[in-house]
């Protein structure tokens, strides 16, 4: 493949619109939507192409491609545009007419621009990666790049452990990214404006001299003779040994998004999203997102009072999503709740939790959930069906808060609940999933019986457990596809092995081969990246949608591309690791500390249960004191009405 890049940034619109009425969902590559900005390219010192790597509806209210979108272009001599993953019917017609990978913004190719910033949330979006690279006509390694290629950053959660696409990609930046992608802009705004001195190597090192982004190529792997790593060292001078995640500390500075993008097709939430806080210290030892975005931020009544009304009024959505790891858990979320209700009352507009937490949802809550007659889904997420399992991944929720919960909801008007567990977690046997439906069937029964009415329903979801790394379970092996798909055909049968219950339950479920493939992928190192590569080759795109992904093309891949290091799949996914082994992110710094990691590790094995460490004394988790940080929480004794300005914000508690 040619590694001239495209220098021209002259739009493809007009091949492009050619080819709209031969795709499905056309309106999808058109943009001009509510919110979109399209800026002066000439005027602009820096460019960046913002990519969350899947389709337009699942990628256009993304939160983090969002608020980056709008930080990015507040700058007068930035410009930033977005790009999504292209269908493969797109796709074909694109590679046949040679058409570029395009932002929907203003169709330039992508490959025109400074910097290209994918946001992954899962691994299984890499194998799009090498789709916009290809079209791009960036070269898959990054080691064949020029400077006359964008620079291709990763962030979100999974570049937690960016090593299985480290030879795709020449940056990550680890956590909160308002701040670094403003950093990281200024470092390529001098290096240009200086004529580009030393090439892409000098910018690189520029980069990586901040300790807060990670370019792979400055740092060796060497391997043990069974295949476990022996160290990972820096390979030129200057080159810090760890690099330290970014973490954005005071929210209420930030209240992104101000203008949302409002998609003209259909997207998966159609909703004004409000992040009402950053960070989780529950300590679910599965959630990667608790662990690495600690410490507890919240947003000030106020200042999410604000962000609502101007995001209604912007926007022309009647709904409003309070986000957060575990919405009712914010300090303030009954004022804050109760505030917005009253704002809004008589009109069409609806809250909603979308995350939210058995023990902290009470009658209150639900009342003012559905103060404006509109009732929204509500989903609980017990985890685990038995209280023993619950105590392994520490889940502190019981049975009767799980019921009383419920028959809350069912006894303010809601007619369906939806229930998520887990199934395949360290330690779960059989019977600790077909707990599942005992539970099911006794919140049914409790939903009748506080309502007098048979018209209730409740839907399990079942996900795959997938380890992930800075977690209590990064060591933890995986259960194989066929054990958990056997649970799985128990628990429907447990389900409806009583008509009258089972038919008031749905049951949704992810089978266990989608999990053990992100398994390899969220745990793997830089050998994993040749699977991806082989994958790709093969056909391999959309890995997320069940419609798109092929078990089979992994496992092939894997078999043909691994033995040549001396591993396999199973070595990757079904191996416990071991205390001293060197794990492939240990240069990465979440700000927790490993040995805490371990010792938690063991306390699940053991059924022991941690607090929350809001409420409590700290408990060494490592964030704090190494990153410089603390929590931060309420309450700051500010009521939501009468609307305020956001100068008037009180002060912040903190906690330890």
């Amino acid at each position: 493949m040619s590694t001239a890049a495209p220098k021209s940034a002259i739009s493809v619109w007009p091949q492009l619109e050619q080819l709209l009425p031969l795709v499905s969902k056309p309106i999808q590559y058109v943009g001009g939507e509510l919110g979109a900005v399209v800026k002066d390219w000439d005027a602009a010192a820096v460019r960046w192409a913002l990519m969350y790597p899947d389709a337009y509806e699942v990628g256009v209210p993304n939160q983090g491609v969002q608020i980056l979108y709008e930080v990015l272009n507040e700058q007068a001599d930035v410009l930033a545009e977005r790009t999504y993953a292209v269908w493969p019917d797109l796709e074909a017609l694109m590679r046949e007419r040679g058409v570029s990978q395009f932002t929907v913004d203003s169709h330039r190719p992508v490959g025109a621009f400074d910097l290209f910033g994918l946001s992954f949330s899962t691994e299984l979006g890499y194998t799009n990666l090498l789709t916009a690279l290809d079209l791009a006509g960036i070269p898959l390694d990054s080691a064949d790049r020029t400077e006359a290629h964008p620079i291709v950053v990763a962030g979100g959660h999974a570049a937690f452990n960016p090593e299985p696409i480290a030879d795709f990609i020449d940056a990550a930046v680890l956590g909160d990214g308002e701040e670094a992608v403003l950093e990281i802009t200024a470092i390529v705004r001098a290096w240009k404006a200086e004529g580009s001195p030393g090439g892409r190597d000098e910018i690189l090192l520029r980069l990586a001299k901040t300790e807060s982004v990670y370019v792979p190529r400055f740092y060796d792997v060497t391997y043990l003779p069974d295949g476990r790593i022996h160290r990972v060292v820096p390979n030129r001078a200057g080159v810090p040994a760890r690099i330290h995640k970014r973490t954005t500390m005071d929210l209420d500075q930030w209240p992104y998004p101000k203008k949302p993008i409002v998609p003209l097709a259909e997207s998966v939430h159609e909703r004004y999203a409000v992040e009402i806080f950053r960070g989780c210290t529950r300590g679910c030892r599965f959630c990667q997102a608790g662990m690495i975005t600690r410490p507890v931020r919240e947003r000030s009544i106020e200042t999410v009072g604000q962000m609502v009304r101007e995001g209604l009024e912007f926007s022309g959505y009647s709904e409003v999503g309070l986000l957060s790891l575990s919405s009712a858990d914010h300090t303030e979320i009954g004022d804050m709740c109760s505030g917005l209700a009253e704002q809004y009352a008589g009109t069409n507009v609806s809250l909603s939790l979308p995350s939210t937490r058995v023990d902290a949802f009470n009658i209150e809550l639900a009342q003012e959930l559905s103060k404006n007659g509109r009732r929204t889904g509500l989903t609980f997420a017990p985890e685990g069906g038995s209280e023993r399992i619950r105590r392994v991944i520490n889940k502190m929720v019981s049975e009767e808060d799980l019921i009383r919960t419920v028959v809350t909801a069912y006894s303010n008007g809601w007619r369906q609940v939806k229930l998520y567990f887990m199934c395949g977690l360290p330690t779960e046997q059989d019977e600790d999933v077909l707990q599942i439906a005992r539970l099911a069937h006794e919140v049914i029964k409790a939903g009748r019986a506080a309502t007098g009415s048979k018209d209730i329903r409740c839907t399990v979801s079942i996900g795959g457990f997938v380890p992930k790394p800075h977690t209590p379970f990064q060591w933890a092996k995986m259960d194989r596809p066929e054990v958990i798909d056997n649970r799985l055909r128990l628990l429907k049968q447990a389900i409806n092995s009583d008509r009258s219950l089972g038919r008031a339950i749905g049951y949704r479920y992810h089978d266990g081969e989608p999990s053990l493939i992100e398994g390899l992928l969220s745990r793997g190192d830089r050998r994993v990246g040749a699977v991806i590569r082989r994958v790709w080759e093969k056909g391999g795109r959309f890995d997320g949608w069940n419609e798109h992904f092929s078990f089979q093309r992994w496992v092939e891949s894997a078999g043909e591309t691994l033995p040549a290091f001396g591993v396999d799949l199973d070595w990757f996914t079904v191996r416990e690791r071991f205390e001293d082994e060197v794990l492939p992110w240990d240069h990465l710094d979440s700000g927790l500390d490993k040995d805490w990691l371990w010792q938690d590790w063991q306390d699940s094995l053991s059924e022991f249960e941690q607090d929350d460490c809001r409420w409590t004394p700290c408990f060494d988790c490592g964030v704090c004191p190494s990153m410089d940080t603390e929590i931060q929480i309420g309450p700051t004794g500010k009521k939501l009405l009468p609307l305020t300005p956001l100068n008037a914000s009180g002060p912040r508690v903190h906690a330890h």
